[in-house]
């Protein structure tokens, strides 16, 4: 598979280019838990903190849970950012379908209308004028 970069994606690959890693990766690899657990420390160090609600229900029963926002965090959500920064930029989402290994347009649909409604909200900016 080939995937095209962009020129922050190719300094990061340039900056570690003469370190030698496990089976000739191009960088590290570690498990999903691990780096979810180092970027919830590095956030946690960093002061995302902002309090976060959560609500869900089991059967009738509401419930509601605050946590940190870094303790909600995990690298799932770098693609989602991913997904809807590119959607919202204008790429196309058979273009951004490719990079992320999506096979079918019901699984892009959720990013499609986040993106649209990004857009509702920026060209609300205009009545403020």
């Amino acid at each position: 598979m080939i995937i095209e970069l962009n020129d922050h994606s190719r300094a990061i690959l340039e900056k570690y280019k003469d370190e030698v890693y496990e089976k000739s990766k191009a960088l590290p690899v570690i498990s999903n838990q691990k780096m979810n657990e180092y970027l919830r420390e590095l956030m946690e160090m960093a002061e995302i903190d902002e309090p976060i609600r959560e609500t869900y229900y089991k059967g009738n029963e509401k419930f509601d849970e605050v946590s940190p926002k870094y303790a909600l965090m995990s690298s799932h959500a770098g693609r989602r950012t991913f997904i809807c920064s590119a959607l919202a930029l204008g790429i196309p989402p058979q273009v951004v379908m490719k990079w992320t290994g999506h096979s079918d347009y019901a699984a892009m649909k959720p990013y499609i209308d986040i993106a649209d409604q990004t857009k509702i909200n920026a060209m609300a900016k205009f009545n403020m004028l």
